[in-house]
C-alpha cells in the first residue's frame, strides 16, 4: 500500500485503479492496494459519497468500472511509465525534443502535467537522447489513416485512390483488414473487390478514400502481421522468378516480402513474386550470400544486368 493513509487519499488511488483497468473486482484491488476487501468496499463508498458513480456488477465476469460521464482527475502516470513513453516515441525515430514537431510538443505537455518527481527522469531522457531518423519511413496523412481505420472498425468496403512507386495512379475497390505499421511504414492490408485477392498499399501512398455500402468481415484468425508479410510482394506491377542456390531451409535470411519461397526437384530454392520497385529488388537479391539466376521477368533481368554493370565499373 502507498504511504498515503487517510481515506480520502486511499479513496482516490482506489478510482486511479478502478480506471486503469475497468471491471476490476473487489478481490484484485484490495491485492494490488494492500488492503482487505472490506477496506476497498469502504474506498468505493467513500467515492459514492463524493457523488462519483462507480458501478459494480456481479458474477464471474462483475466488478467495478467508473460511470458514463465520470469527470476523471488528471491522468496519473508512474515514473516507469512516462520514462517508457518517451522511450517509445524515440523508438519511432521522432524528435521528442522538437518544439516545432507535433509529436515533440505533446510530449512536452504530457510532461509539464505530471509532478516533477515523475516527469524528471523522462524529461531529461526526451531532451538529452537524439533518435537518428529513419529514412525508410514513410508516416501517412493521418486524414488518410483514420478513414481507413474507421472503415475497418464499421466493417465498410473503401475505394481507394492510389499512386504507386512508379507513379501510376489508379482506383481500387477493397475490403480494408487491417493497417500494419512495419518498420517505419505504414500499410493497408486488404481484399480486392474485383480479383478477390489478398493486396497490400502503402498508407502514405493512398491519394484519397471513399466510403462505400459494402459491407465486409474480416477472416477468423487473421494475424495482419503475418498477412501483411506473406502478400507485401504481390500485385505489383513486374513479376519475377529466382532460383537461388541454396535449399530451401537454408533461405531464412530471404525476407517474406519479397516472394514466396518453393523446393525444387535439385535441391535449390525458386522465388517467385512481384514488385513495384525493379532497381530495389535487384539490390536485395544482390545481398544474397550465394549465388542465384533470374529465371522470369525481363524487367528484373535488365535491373540486375544494369546493377552488375554498375559494380564491375565501380572496381575497375
Amino acid at each position: 500500500m502507498r504511504p498515503d493513509t487517510t481515506p480520502a487519499a486511499r479513496a482516490l488511488i482506489t478510482m486511479e485503479a478502478i480506471q486503469d483497468e475497468p471491471g476490476v473486482t473487489a478481490e484484485r484491488l484490495a491485492a494490488r492496494l494492500g488492503v482487505s476487501t472490506r477496506a476497498v468496499r469502504r474506498y468505493v463508498d467513500i467515492l459514492r459519497q463524493a457523488e462519483i458513480p462507480v458501478e459494480s456488477t456481479r458474477g464471474p465476469a462483475g466488478g467495478y468500472r467508473l460511470g458514463r460521464g465520470t469527470r476523471l482527475p488528471p491522468l496519473v502516470f508512474s515514473s516507469d511509465e512516462a520514462l517508457g513513453l518517451v522511450m517509445a516515441v524515440l523508438d519511432g525515430h521522432h524528435a521528442a525534443s522538437d518544439p516545432a514537431d507535433p509529436v515533440g510538443v505533446a510530449m512536452a505537455k504530457l510532461l509539464r502535467a505530471m509532478p516533477q518527481r515523475v516527469a524528471e527522469p523522462a524529461d531529461v531522457v526526451r531532451r538529452i537522447a537524439a533518435a537518428a531518423p529513419d529514412r525508410g519511413a514513410a508516416r501517412p496523412d493521418p486524414a488518410t489513416t483514420v478513414a481507413l481505420v474507421r472503415a475497418r472498425l464499421d466493417g465498410r468496403c473503401v475505394r481507394v485512390h492510389y499512386r504507386s512507386e512508379a507513379e501510376r495512379e489508379f482506383t481500387t475497390e477493397v475490403e480494408p483488414w487491417a493497417v500494419v505499421v512495419r518498420h517505419g511504414r505504414w500499410y493497408l492490408l486488404c481484399r480486392s473487390l474485383r480479383s478477390g485477392t489478398v493486396r497490400t498499399y502503402r498508407v502514405d501512398r493512398v491519394q484519397g478514400v471513399d466510403g462505400l455500402d459494402a459491407t465486409f468481415r474480416v477472416p477468423d484468425g487473421l494475424d495482419p502481421v503475418e498477412s501483411l508479410e506473406e502478400h507485401l510482394a504481390a500485385g505489383w506491377e513486374h513479376p519475377v522468378e529466382v532460383r537461388v542456390d541454396a535449399p530451401l531451409e537454408r533461405v531464412e535470411w530471404i525476407p517474406r516480402t519479397m516472394g514466396r519461397l518453393e523446393a525444387t526437384p535439385d535441391g535449390r530454392t525458386r522465388l517467385v513474386g512481384t514488385t513495384g520497385n525493379l532497381d530495389g529488388y535487384a539490390r536485395d537479391l544482390a545481398r544474397l550470400p550465394v549465388p542465384f539466376t533470374v529465371v522470369g521477368g525481363p524487367g528484373l533481368r535488365e535491373a540486375v544486368a544494369t546493377l552488375a554493370r554498375r559494380l564491375a565499373d565501380a572496381a575497375r
